[in-house]
């Protein structure tokens, strides 16, 4: 964990951590396709409540709902007529987002049930379209009516993994409730940073001198503290790379409390964290993450056109580098790992023609660890279950390269060897533009191998 990398779906501290001169020596950004795609799990605010409440932490009052009727039921339930109604959706900048229909805002003060249940229903089952999202927007399934709380201050407050640190970092402003980016950037002096030794854990005096830092009155950094140690403690629990509270508020009552949750986890501690990962809510991801998830490959959906299929993180950013070296466009990053089977490369090819803009498509695989028969078998099954019509180029080095081969030559598919890995990027790019003009003339073209 604690990688530069920003995490998905939200303006965060990770953000904070890496975007800004200044901050931790100003790392530099990843490439911004990377940046969207990166993998980690990110739940909806209620559920990221529901953790902070179990953890013993104060939140406001809410519930859920996934119906405008239930939304009605739910504000009478709460039983205050100051609410607000927040759209369920894994994006940031919500509030200030547009939803399908003309809605503005994806966060919305109410003063009654019956507004809860208007409100509600011009979000529920409507795309929000927010900064983050782009053009593509956000479908929102649900929405979270908590009751409204009247803030005296308001801070904000992180914790998140920091490679320069080796470990966690706890994160701090009294600026809270706007865009901590641009805190940073404007004031980098107002973000308050405490390292946490991993093995030794939190101690009182940390969080106490974060507390008093972030500006909080003497009569409430106990309290605070005492919060950031429970935020602390649910963090490692649960294997997060970043808890973000914004904004920590001393409220009208006097008492400190967390008005906003957003966590994420790190994917790789999903098989001793099942009751998290079972509530990923995959309607708010691109359905190739999903296909790719339930085969174990490792995926990421970029725009091009050429479609890549390699075993190896290195060797896949490598054919994708070499692909724009010669003019073309990377339709995926696609890495079927050391272990791949027959059927695991059969469904790596279902997720690279799912993408309707594949023209051509090249396989580059280096038999170490990884068997370029098996690769072969996946690839004439692949291409004679789906059908292929459009031009495949397959690079073999390796183990058991020559059987490959001659399981290539012998099946009746157009599939066209190549043992060079420039020549092979640059016909996959030529063929590519062939495809690419007569789509754009309406011909129909069929590939002959040569004799």
């Amino acid at each position: 964990m604690g990688g530069c990398v920003p995490a998905r779906n939200t303006g965060s501290s990770r953000s904070v951590l890496c975007g800004s001169p200044g901050l931790f020596g100003g790392h530099v950004q990843p490439p911004p396709h990377l940046v969207q795609q990166q993998r980690s799990l990110s739940l909806h605010e209620y559920m990221s409540i529901g953790l902070l409440k179990e953890a013993g932490i104060s939140v406001p009052a809410g519930m859920v709902a996934s119906s405008s009727e239930e939304a009605y039921a739910v504000a009478k339930q709460i039983g205050s007529k100051d609410l607000v109604v927040k759209a369920q959706v894994l994006a940031g900048g919500r509030g200030k987002g547009t939803f399908e229909g003309g809605l503005k805002g994806g966060v919305r003060i109410v003063y009654s049930p019956e507004e809860a249940r208007d409100i509600s229903s011009q979000m529920i089952g409507r795309k929000l379209y927010t900064k983050q999202t782009g053009e593509a927007g956000r479908i929102c399934n649900q929405v979270f009516i908590c009751e409204r709380r009247y803030p005296r201050r308001e801070y904000y407050f992180a914790i998140t993994m920091e490679r320069s640190y080796q470990g966690p970092v706890l994160i701090g402003s009294s600026q809270g409730g706007v865009n901590i980016e641009d805190v940073a950037a404007e004031n980098p002096d107002a973000i308050v940073k405490e390292p946490i030794d991993i093995v030794e854990g939190i101690k009182m005096e940390q969080a106490v001198k974060v507390a008093q830092k972030m500006g909080f009155p003497p009569a409430l950094v106990n309290e605070a503290a005492e919060n950031m140690i429970k935020l602390y403690n649910l963090f490692i629990k649960y294997d997060a790379s970043m808890v973000e509270i914004n904004p920590m508020v001393e409220d009208s009552s006097g008492i400190v409390m967390c008005m906003d949750a957003k966590i994420n986890f790190d994917s790789n501690a999903a098989y001793r964290q099942e009751k998290v990962f079972e509530m990923r809510d995959w309607t708010q991801e691109d359905p190739r993450d999903q296909q790719a998830a339930k085969a174990d490959l490792n995926y990421i959906g970029l725009d091009g056109t050429i479609g890549c299929l390699v075993n190896g993180a290195g060797l896949a950013m490598a054919t994708m580098d070499i692909i724009k070296l010669h003019g073309g466009t990377p339709a995926n990053f696609l890495d079927v790992g050391g272990g791949a089977t027959a059927h695991q490369v059969t469904e790596a090819f279902k997720l690279i023609t799912s993408d309707r803009k594949v023209q051509a498509i090249l396989v580059n695989i280096f038999g170490g660890i990884m068997r370029c028969d098996i690769i072969a078998q996946g690839i004439i099954m692949a291409v004679r279950d789906l059908d292929l019509k459009i031009p495949i180029v397959v690079r073999l080095q390796g183990t058991r390269v020559d059987d490959a081969k001659a399981l290539i030559a012998a099946s009746p598919l157009k599939i066209l060897a190549c043992d060079d890995l420039d020549e092979a990027a640059k016909m996959v790019v030529k063929l590519s533009e062939i495809v690419s003009l007569a789509k754009e003339a309406q011909v129909d073209i069929t590939f002959q191998l040569p004799i």
